[in-house]
């Protein structure tokens, strides 16, 4: 085989396991994201309550907000 024909292979290799690659890590991402939803109002205000607090509306907006804020 020719030198050009070496690099073409290398070349086509690497933009399909790109291609692969992308594929694989989206899956991966939308499975996790089924397994662990993220955070909702409802389960801050569950975990408020079993924390023994009944807590106001502006301190669960506030917990959402700081939540999305750090991400």
């Amino acid at each position: 085989m020719t030198t050009g024909l070496w690099i073409m292979w290398i070349v086509i290799a690497l933009i399909a396991g790109a291609v692969a690659g992308y594929f694989l890590a989206r899956w991966m991402f939308k499975n996790e994201m089924k397994k662990n939803p993220p955070v909702s109002e409802k389960m801050i205000r569950a975990m408020f309550i079993s924390m023994g607090r009944k807590p106001s509306e502006a301190q669960i907006r506030a917990t959402m907000k700081s939540m999305n804020s750090a991400n």
